[in-house]
């Protein structure tokens, strides 16, 4: 007898489980359906054109990834590369007068690896120059960044890596490398927390003075 009540809750229980996982109108099976289909009105109205509404953006498309990113050449407001940099720079190193970059320092990569050159066309410094002398636009600097940096690049495309320069939602625009990093130095300083913690600095004091 108690076999037999067993075997009728059993039954009944998996009555229930098939009834329950069959797909009954307004439900999906398996759960991914039902994943795809209330994720294509995930966004609903959402949009970012309003925080995007006066930034120079432009559109480009890497691999299977299209989206928008900072305009850059529009952000050399004073003079066109070209207008000092006349001659190849191979014919400037030997002037004598200030350099208007003189004080950038570049801590990038080993010297003997890496200098102005290696990025910068230097028969053309309105163009950037892949590491095989192809012509890279200002704009599209990232390019230039993906030749040593490809995991990082690979991320960046998808989403994973790097800053949105307004929200989540459609349309994408995402900062470049340069926007974050400082080409020329790219890693980024150690600093003290936004909320400075006293106690801490207290304790690093006493410990310095003893």
């Amino acid at each position: 007898m108690k076999t037999k009540n067993i075997t009728s809750y059993l039954l009944t229980l998996l009555i229930i489980v098939v009834l329950c996982s069959c797909k009954q109108e307004g439900e999906y099976h398996p759960i991914t359906d039902r994943i795809e289909a209330e994720g294509k009105n995930y966004h609903g109205n959402l949009t970012s054109d309003e925080l995007l509404a006066g930034t120079e953006l432009i559109k480009i498309t890497e691999g299977d990834h299209t989206f928008l990113i900072p305009e850059r050449k529009g952000q050399i407001k004073l003079f066109a590369c070209i207008e000092c940099h006349s001659k190849p720079v191979s014919q400037m190193n030997g002037l004598n007068e200030k350099k208007a970059h003189w004080d950038i320092k570049l801590n990038h990569a080993n010297g003997e690896t890496m200098n102005c050159t290696t990025c910068h066309n230097g028969n053309n410094m309105n163009n950037l120059n892949t590491i095989t002398g192809k012509n890279v636009d200002f704009n599209l600097s990232f390019k230039v960044c993906a030749q040593c940096h490809s995991s990082q690049f690979e991320d960046w495309k998808g989403g994973a890596h790097g800053k949105k320069v307004a929200g989540w939602p459609p349309p994408r625009a995402s900062m470049t490398c340069v926007n974050c990093h400082d080409p020329h130095k790219p890693n980024f300083e150690t600093r003290w927390p936004s909320i400075y913690n006293t106690e801490k600095a207290k304790e690093r004091k006493e410990d310095l003075e003893h």
